[in-house]
């Protein structure tokens, strides 16, 4: 199965958001499950739980289909040790709830050096706060999303997600989200079909397709290597509209969700039903195309 769809609001309530991915005809979508620019939130209430379980049921949604992004203030790679206990405990709380509403996994963005430690340090503590974060907390997979590289971020190559996943002790929790408009920026080129092939064939030699549990499917305004993260509509921006046809007729990235999260939400329908349609044909292995 193809699982394509939209990050969706949850204004006026989780269950909404439900809701609106149906509208879109999505058969996946992403959500935030609080407000992503504040550090506390309160814990759901009874009837949010039922409401958002019971959309999921009336509308065919499975966990498999629904990506859960994290807070955008998490930083667990943070070179402040009691930033990053801040930041663990909010990803703690973020996974409970994700675990009360049923769902299977979280994204989340790797983290950031600040400029006042090595990448390697970071890296090493964004291993250290996602074991710790496991411990407290059962089930939910965190799903590590490459960066742009903008910034501070890490999280930018290959390399830097296999060294976080190396180092995790329960890698049974632990998956990688790739966004198409991030690869590009960060010097993963995708536009020829050469390099396409390249760029997915070496995710799979440094990191494994096992561990691919989600696609961001973005355009780029930004130019290739740029570091730059801006989301463009499929076809309005840098990267070539051929790529995305070409992954969505990727088995090896079925049953997955591929979510968009594009700039212009008004036309995500059109997007969506244009993948649709892509998808039924010509669906190849990666190591065919």
């Amino acid at each position: 199965m193809k699982y394509i769809g939209a990050h969706v609001s949850i204004s006026g309530g989780l269950e909404k958001s439900v809701f609106r991915a149906y509208q879109l005809e999505a058969t996946a979508f992403s959500l935030f499950i609080n407000n992503p620019l504040r550090w506390k939130n309160k814990p759901l209430e009874k009837n949010v739980v039922y409401n958002f379980r019971k959309a999921c049921k009336i509308h065919y949604y499975s966990a498999l289909q629904i990506l859960p992004h994290s807070s955008y203030l998490i930083n667990l790679g943070h070179p402040n040790k009691e930033m990053r206990k801040k930041s663990c405990h909010a990803f703690i709380q973020e996974i409970n709830s994700c675990y009360e509403l049923g769902l299977s996994m979280i994204n989340i963005h790797p983290g950031s050096y600040l400029y006042r430690i090595k990448e390697m340090k970071c890296l090493e503590n964004i291993s250290n706060s996602i074991n710790f974060v496991l411990s407290k907390t059962k089930k939910i997979i965190v799903v590590l999303e490459n960066t742009a590289g903008q910034g501070s971020n890490v999280g930018y190559c290959f390399e830097h997600l296999a060294f976080i996943i190396d180092k995790i002790e329960d890698k049974s929790r632990i998956g990688i989200c790739l966004d198409t408009c991030h690869l590009f920026v960060s010097g993963y080129q995708l536009n020829d079909i050469n390099c396409f092939l390249y760029t997915f064939n070496k995710f799979n030699n440094v990191i494994g397709f096992k561990y691919l549990l989600g696609i961001h499917i973005n355009d780029s305004r930004g130019k290739f290597n740029s570091r730059v993260d801006r989301h463009h509509n499929l076809g309005f921006g840098e990267i070539e509209k051929n790529v995305f046809s070409r992954i969505v007729q990727t088995i090896e990235f079925q049953n997955i969700p591929i979510i968009l999260e594009t700039k212009d939400s008004n036309i995500r329908k059109d997007e969506i039903l244009w993948l649709k349609k892509k998808s039924l044909l010509h669906n190849k292995s990666i190591l065919s195309i």
